[in-house]
């Protein structure tokens, strides 16, 4: 009995190696825009076993990856509210523009792309044994006065313009 327990394992181990399994999946984002341009983000996904494994041993840190991902567009300091194994909650101050002329106010998101975020994964030890999805099945930008856009499948979002009623 114990030789085959040895066998079986040892075969998972191989297919694992052999074959890349399903890894971090980008589920949704959602960027909140206050009326100053502070944004909150929220971001649910999926991680492999082994990618559990690896925050679990403090190998890779989804909040540290986040925050820094974020952190570059932003003067003040990014916040990382929560980062679990399937969601986090960012606050990343004057994220979008905003400019008020003739009482008109209009606000700028800026691109967000996660193509930086995928290629940090890819420079992980285990980056062979894993195919990650960085582009969101849904990504949607929430402006102060509830207009809202939608961007479906994209590692990349333009920047979006919209005059706030």
């Amino acid at each position: 009995m114990k030789k085959i327990i040895i066998l079986v394992t040892g075969l998972m181990l191989m297919a694992m190696a052999v074959m890349p399994a399903q890894a971090f999946t980008l589920n949704s984002v959602t960027i909140t825009l206050e009326k100053n341009g502070d944004a909150h983000i929220g971001m649910q996904y999926d991680l492999s076993l082994l990618e559990q494994s690896a925050v679990f041993l403090r190998i890779a840190d989804p909040a540290a990856e986040l925050q820094s991902a974020f952190a570059s567009g932003s003067p003040d300091p990014v916040t990382v509210k929560s980062a679990t194994s399937s969601a986090a909650q960012i606050d990343v101050p004057l994220f979008a523009t905003v400019t008020t002329t003739g009482g008109k106010t209009v606000m700028t998101s800026p691109a967000v792309s996660f193509e930086r975020a995928r290629d940090v994964l890819n420079s992980y030890w285990f980056a062979s044994l894993i195919s990650p999805d960085f582009s969101p099945s849904l990504t949607t930008i929430v402006f102060p006065d509830g207009h809202k856009e939608y961007f479906y499948d994209q590692i990349s979002v333009p920047s979006v313009t919209h005059q706030i009623s």
